[in-house]
């Protein structure tokens, strides 16, 4: 029987104990307070940093490299549309905000290491823990093994103290950053989030009343009507639904049955009385032309209402309907009877309304009958069938070319500069994810690859970062003293302050929208999902998604500055 209390029994098989801590990272992720939770990182970071010291095992470093360097692609695969859409015009104030709490953050960050006195190892930790961003870990070690001047064993130590800078106040960090955002701020400034959220979204939807786009309301309807009145007999299927166009309604006859029979689609059919038709359309619509009145009886026909509709994912690309709002596009003659269920932007569900503007790279899912769904896909952008394969030429060509672009290094002072290949990595991502943006025929890379490169990467990642840290972590806690905890928690909240100062009192952004960008600044994704829950709305994420890529940028280029700077 094997004897799993006795703590050799990994030295030999060093890979089982890299997924038990995996395993183990992903359950201790899981402990939560409300919105806010260790998470799977963290989670795994500490479990690896206890095994680590319970069996004393050393990962290969090749291993850890080649997780982090995945993780990175993936990073700025993910956020490479919307990190070049913040460059735009409409962008820069978010981009700008984002740029002053990640650089205040860099320089608080810097100031209190070298009060302390921290090596650069500590120094990285507490800014990739304060600012909550898991990257600086596996950027600042690569950096501390190519200062001159140190020797290997000094470069382990230095690279452990990352780890466990990180391990000590990034939970404290996390924590900070939701409360202050989601509760501290607003209360401070007596704003509701709730009332301010709502009356910003109605505001949002003000050129437009429709209620379709309200929480919970059911938009779009499709009942069966038996043609009694001569409104509509005689005519042609796009006679009605042009008329019915010119009148603003959005009423459309989707099929049509006949003597016992459902006739094959087709516009030019002549309706019939007695015939049963298939009515689709907004529901505020179809209560407005009052169905009863002008054509018939309501009736249940389950095969005439069973017909099975398109859904079609399409990344918009089309320079022609860039920049239009949700509701120009739905004046468009090629969306007649095609409606937007959900819009994705930078992989994550946008909460859009009728203002919002459609951007390159977004991913609209488009709903209605096939004859209708594909040429409004064409005429928006690039339709994406589902597929569950990665083009994994895609991916290693773009890992291979960001790695090699980050090797070659500028001498300044004896010290090598350059991007290491995990930077050129994070640079390769973000071109890579535009391209793919752009031209969405190229680099499939779909929701589940994705995942399992970002975040299973990076928890691999820092679950060997652990385990090779858990021998000297009780030492370079000490080491370091609580001065570490209590200047990591100023430090994540000094940077938020000069943002939101900046935010509110020059650039005038609306109070949920900056609670947002600050969130999306400083990376944090707790945070937002506290201001969401504090706010009972999506609104905020509107501001989240520039500033998170901008700041995943440069708060992990920030790891190697700061190796730099305390060098």
């Amino acid at each position: 029987m094997i004897d799993f209390l006795n703590r050799n029994i990994f030295q030999p098989y060093p890979e089982l104990l890299v997924f038990l801590t995996v395993a183990f990272g992903f359950l201790f992720g899981k402990l939560r307070y409300k919105a806010i939770a260790l998470g799977s990182v963290t989670g795994c970071l500490i479990a690896g940093l206890l095994f680590g010291a319970w069996t004393e095992v050393e990962i290969n470093g090749t291993v850890k490299s080649l997780f982090f360097i995945m993780f990175l692609f993936a990073l700025g695969y993910k956020v490479g549309p919307q990190f070049f859409r913040g460059l735009k015009t409409d962008g820069l104030p978010q981009v700008l905000n984002a740029i002053v709490v990640c650089v205040s953050g860099l320089l608080i960050c810097w100031v209190f290491a070298a009060m302390l006195g921290y090596g650069p190892g500590l120094s990285a930790g507490l800014l990739g823990g304060a600012l909550t961003q898991s990257a600086v870990i596996g950027v600042a070690q690569d950096a501390i093994s190519t200062l001159p001047g140190l020797s290997s064993g000094a470069a382990k130590q230095e690279g452990n103290l990352v780890a466990i800078g990180y391990a000590v106040t990034y939970p404290l960090g996390t924590i900070l950053c939701a409360m202050l955002l989601a509760n501290i701020l607003p209360r401070l400034y007596k704003k509701d989030l709730a009332v301010e959220s709502a009356q910003l979204a109605k505001e949002l939807d003000a050129p437009d009343n429709d209620p379709d786009l309200a929480e919970g309301y059911y938009e779009v309807v499709l009942r069966a009507y038996t043609i009694q009145r001569p409104d509509i007999v005689g005519r042609t299927i796009e006679d009605f639904e042009n008329q019915q166009k010119e009148l603003g309604h959005r009423i459309y006859l989707t099929r049509v049955r006949r003597d016992g029979k459902i006739l094959d689609h087709d516009q030019q059919t002549v309706l019939r009385e007695g015939d049963v038709v298939a009515v689709s359309a907004l529901r505020g619509s179809l209560v407005d032309y009052d169905a009863r009145t002008h054509i018939g009886m309501e009736t249940d026909d389950v095969e005439l209402l069973g017909y099975e509709t398109e859904t079609l994912h399409v990344v918009a690309s089309e320079k022609a309907q860039l920049g239009k709002t949700i509701g120009e596009l739905r004046r468009e003659p090629f969306m007649v009877g095609v409606y937007i269920d959900k819009i994705y932007r930078s992989g994550a569900e946008f909460p859009y309304r009728l203002s919002s503007k459609v951007e390159r790279g977004d991913t609209l899912v488009l709903t209605g009958p096939k004859r209708l769904v594909d040429p409004a896909g064409a005429a928006l952008g690039k339709p994406v069938p589902t597929s569950f394969a990665t083009d994994m030429v895609w991916v290693g060509l773009g890992i291979f070319l960001g790695g090699c672009i980050g090797i070659p290094a500028l001498t300044v002072s004896g010290v090598p500069i350059s991007l290491s290949t995990s930077g050129g990595a994070l640079i390769m991502g973000l071109v890579f994810g535009y391209i793919r943006g752009k031209y969405p025929t190229y680099g499939n890379v779909p929701p589940g690859a994705q995942w399992f490169m970002d975040t299973l990467g990076l928890c691999m990642f820092v679950a060997v970062v652990g385990i090779n840290a858990g021998p000297s972590f009780t030492s370079g806690l000490s080491e370091a003293g609580w001065g570490l905890l209590v200047f990591g928690a100023v430090a994540t909240v000094v940077p938020l302050i000069v943002g939101f100062l900046f935010g509110h009192y020059v650039q005038k952004i609306r109070f949920p929208i900056l609670m947002g960008v600050l969130a999306g600044g400083q990376t944090t994704t707790a945070a937002i999902g506290a201001i969401n829950e504090s706010s009972r709305s999506q609104v905020p994420t509107l501001g989240y998604t520039i500033p998170y890529a901008v700041g995943n940028v440069l708060l992990t280029i920030w790891g190697a500055v700061i190796v730099l700077l305390q060098h």
